[in-house]
């Protein structure tokens, strides 16, 4: 027998950031040795009702967690970190090695969640080598993108490198002067990449992502222009950004206040770091921004995605505490909706425009530019690394295709490229690429009190579709109602009246009633026959349950109480049954 053994394939697995954008997370694993790139977190649907954030299903790294030797981090936006506070509190990550920025907004996220101990941040710098394992050598390459310090990698594995861009666009102005490393990607193209992992978020858009200074002339522009207080929404993330607009502050001679928890944090680590310069001076607290001149004010605000709780989206509403829309007030959004955001950031400027305010956003004015790459982008990614392999990634199903076919037209072969989902097992070889099994790649959901289980939010979503039935009903040892039962309708729509449909659920727990004692009395054979509360009610409410749907054409929500005797029975029969005690079924 040979005592050859076959060598083990490079498994891939994403667990988020395929056919959707955000929670982007993604396992390499080979024999026994497992590591994590990045762990995101992603926005909740308007019918997640009630959550803040969704987070990949984890059910397969918590299995393996004994394979576990490190994570990578790219860069420090939420859709690629915000996750890690929620998995340290299932399973141990040993080490996690990332940019400056990320480790110190990840540091804070840590100590928050009381989950520091769980795990080593590393910090690194551009070209910086990291073994994490016996099979995996990491090297960190810098690229450019709408955060500061951010990176692509280059994973040497035991089969060849595999190169994962991360977010990225390709700036030659970059802000903050640290220009993409795109040398070392030619280099490690011209010795051989076995397979590339492609951000695809903008693989519709042709040419090439303008540069993030190009923002800066017409946000100069618009501050000009802007005769009473100046408002402006942007990612709290976007450093770059958020340093253009308080170095025009300062040009403009304007204090600025600043509003949300996320943007004070990122500018307090940014400017710690030096990514952010700006002189102390220019910022004014919150509680005195009253005391301005209007023209002498900017007001920077998280909120740009209408997000329920943020600072712009609650300025909207009107439930602000310290900030009112005033007529006169120019409000600028330097972003443009993500996918899935267009109709709540749409409602949030209708409601400061109602209120009088003058509202500057959209594409054409350019105050936004995207941080990831175009097509042109993307080519020059592909052509510098000239992979073997091909796996689109990061984007929704039609940005992943149009990924494929520019690859595809730069001359991989079809057969060399995979499209897949999320859980989808790549298995990769010297020679080959294909999909194996599936792992679990759900979502889990999570609101201010934790994990929302997912029984939970079915009941929430047939709340908020078609409301609540509460019923209550008290009735005596002999199956009588001692009273006519208590009905509330909240959130029903009826097709009948509501006296009406009152009437028709006291018959229905009278009939269903009747119809226990009748059938206690013939099987008790004249002796005492206890009365199986529980499944009492459970008739009661399944009959209900049928009436409302036959009544209604809908599906409510029914909650039955059933209130049953605190005493014993009457004899029905010479013995005496057992005392019970008070029961609310």
């Amino acid at each position: 027998m040979s005592k050859n053994k076959t060598k083990p394939t490079l498994k891939i697995i994403p667990l988020g950031g395929l056919h959707e954008i955000g929670k982007n997370t993604c396992i390499f694993e080979y024999d026994d040795e497992m590591i994590l790139l990045d762990a995101g977190i992603g926005f909740p649907s308007d019918n997640m009702h009630g959550v803040n954030i969704v987070l990949p299903d984890m059910t397969y790294v918590r299995e393996n967690r004994h394979k576990i030797k490190g994570m990578i981090v790219t860069h420090g936006h939420e859709d690629h970190i915000g996750g890690i506070p929620y998995h340290l509190k299932q399973f141990d990550i040993p080490k996690i090695y990332g940019p400056r920025l990320a480790m110190s907004l990840l540091s804070n996220k840590l100590e928050e969640a009381g989950v520091s101990d769980r795990t080593e941040l590393h910090t690194v710098g551009p070209r910086q080598m990291v073994r994490f394992s016996k099979h995996f050598l990491v090297e960190y390459i810098r690229n450019t993108h709408s955060i500061a310090d951010s990176f692509s990698v280059a994973i040497h594995t035991p089969l060849g490198i595999v190169i994962h861009t991360g977010d990225f666009k390709i700036d030659h102005t970059p802000m903050d002067g640290e220009c993409f490393d795109l040398q070392r990607l030619a280099e490690h193209g011209e010795k051989g990449v076995l397979c590339l992992l492609s951000d695809s978020t903008n693989a519709e858009v042709p040419g090439h992502t303008p540069s993030e200074r190009s923002v800066t002339p017409n946000l100069d522009r618009v501050f000009g222009q802007a005769e009473g207080r100046l408002l402006v929404t942007t990612f709290a993330s976007s450093v770059h950004r958020v340093n253009i607009i308080l170095q025009l502050a300062q040009k403009h001679g304007r204090k600025v206040a600043v509003v949300g928890r996320s943007m004070l944090n990122v500018i307090a680590h940014a400017r710690n770091l030096g990514y952010i310069k700006c002189p102390d001076d220019i910022f004014e607290p919150l509680k005195s921004v009253d005391r301005l001149p209007d023209e002498k004010t900017l007001i920077l605000t998280t909120g740009s995605q209408g997000e329920t709780l943020a600072a712009l989206t609650r300025i909207a509403r009107g439930e602000h505490r310290q900030i009112k829309v005033r007529s006169g007030d120019t409000i600028v959004f330097s972003a443009n909706p993500i996918p899935g955001n267009t109709l709540a950031v749409v409602d949030t400027i209708d409601s400061l425009m109602m209120q009088g305010a003058k509202v500057i956003y959209g594409r054409h004015q350019g105050i936004h530019v995207s941080g990831h790459g175009a097509q042109e982008d993307h080519k020059l990614m592909l052509a510098l690394t000239k992979p073997k392999f091909f796996v689109p990634v990061h984007g929704q199903h039609r940005m992943l295709v149009k990924h494929a076919q520019m690859a595809q037209d730069m001359g991989i072969p079809a057969e060399n490229m995979v499209i897949i989902n999320n859980g989808d097992v790549v298995e990769l070889s010297t020679d080959s690429i294909g999909v194996g099994d599936q792992v679990p790649s759900g979502i889990e959901l999570v609101d201010r009190s934790g994990v929302v289980h997912h029984d939970v939010m079915k009941e929430r979503q047939q709340l908020a579709e078609d409301g609540v039935i509460t019923v209550a009903a008290a009735v005596d040892w002999n199956l009588r109602l001692l009273a006519e039962p208590e009905i509330h309708l909240r959130g029903v729509v009826s097709p009948v009246e509501r006296s009406l449909f009152h009437q028709l659920v006291v018959r229905n727990i009278e009939r269903r009633l009747s119809n226990i004692s009748k059938e206690l009395s013939s099987s008790s054979n004249g002796k005492s026959s206890e009365v199986n509360w529980k499944k009492v009610k459970a008739d009661i409410e399944g009959s209900l349950q049928r009436l409302a749907r036959r009544e209604l054409r809908s599906r409510p929500l029914l909650v039955f109480l059933l209130q049953t005797p605190d005493q014993p029975a009457p004899s029905r029969s010479v013995s005496k049954r057992r005392r019970r005690s008070a029961a609310s079924v």
